[in-house]
């Protein structure tokens, strides 16, 4: 079955920098999951998915315009320790400097809400951070091993996304 709207696909990816190290993997992991045309990966990415099927192996590469976008200047900022979530998940609290290391992902309050930054340097009261996305600025090889495509239930269209191992679960 060829990958085309609506379709629940199923593989593996390596993500990389063009002519650069390996990023991150899927390797000896469930496959990813996700519903074809629903914008739930890159568009450049899933735009070179459409047609092919399981078995094939797709070599994609994306540069920082179509991926996370280019980095912005002025995007470094120095915050007050208590703007600082550990943990995007239950059970918020409040970071601690001794816990941040530089190059960490975390969460920080805002006027418009919480956003993800990346920790550039932690002191006792504040910390430095970077609100770029960690790629952004990046061109991006992602090598996608396709393991299943099949037709979407009823119940994943009414949804929007796929369910059941390596999808959404209710």
């Amino acid at each position: 079955m060829k990958i085309e709207n609506d379709r629940i696909v199923a593989f593996h990816y390596t993500l990389a920098e063009v002519d650069g190290e390996e990023i991150e993997s899927s390797d000896g992991a469930e496959p990813m999951l996700y519903m074809h045309g629903k914008q739930q990966l890159l568009e450049a990415l899933q735009e070179r998915l459409t047609g092919h099927e399981s078995g094939d192996q797709v070599v994609v590469d994306v540069p920082p315009e179509r991926a996370y976008g280019l980095r912005r200047e002025n995007s470094e900022f120095r915050v007050p320790l208590k703007h600082v979530i550990s943990g995007a998940s239950a059970g918020k609290k409040k970071a601690s400097a001794s816990k941040l290391v530089p190059g960490q992902v975390i969460r920080v309050n805002t006027p418009d809400g919480e956003r993800d930054a990346t920790v550039i340097k932690a002191g006792k009261f504040n910390v430095d951070i970077d609100t770029n996305h960690p790629l952004a600025g990046k061109h991006l090889r992602f090598t996608v091993n396709i393991a299943d495509v099949r037709q979407a239930t009823e119940d994943e269209l009414a949804h929007g996304h796929p369910h059941g191992p390596g999808g959404h679960q209710h």
